[in-house]
């Protein structure tokens, strides 16, 4: 139970964090000149992707933080994680780096499956938590790829 809350705490202090990047971000001039992708869901799914996500996501941690044997490695890549999850508010809607922003997503996507991967085994049915995180990345991967190509 103390790593779920550990976890929770930490997963959604990075929600917080990135959104005082985001902040003004979504409503700027910068973003709202950007072709979008025909795709890019309306403002309020985010919200509620990124809650869902980060609830299975905390499950997923305290699971495999419980299994494995290693803890030096599952908080390093957590961390990682973590680092790569904060930074792309900043660096996309701040200082409007859309390269580096996906960058930082297919990094993030990297991570992700070598944790989903790494820790299947140990956590079995569980690992299927790390699953709405990786799809929903894939999904932001998409959209920042596509104004990165439609935006010159």
């Amino acid at each position: 139970m103390k790593q779920l809350v550990i976890f929770a705490l930490l997963n959604f202090g990075a929600l917080a964090i990135g959104g005082l990047f985001t902040g003004g971000g979504v409503s700027s001039e910068w973003y709202a000149s950007l072709n979008k992708a025909p795709w890019t869901p309306p403002g309020w799914v985010f919200g509620a992707a990124w809650t869902t996500v980060m609830v299975c996501f905390t499950i997923y941690m305290a699971k495999a933080f419980d299994a494995s044997d290693n803890k030096s490695m599952i908080i390093g890549l957590f961390a990682v994680q973590w680092v790569l999850n904060v930074a792309w508010n900043p660096a996309f809607f701040k200082y409007h780096m859309v390269v580096l922003g996906l960058i930082i997503l297919i990094l993030l996507v990297t991570v992700l499956v070598v944790m989903a991967f790494k820790y299947s085994q140990s956590i079995k049915h569980w690992s299927w938590l790390i699953a709405p995180y990786i799809v929903w990345l894939l999904i932001a991967t998409s959209l920042n790829g596509y104004i990165l190509l439609s935006n010159h």
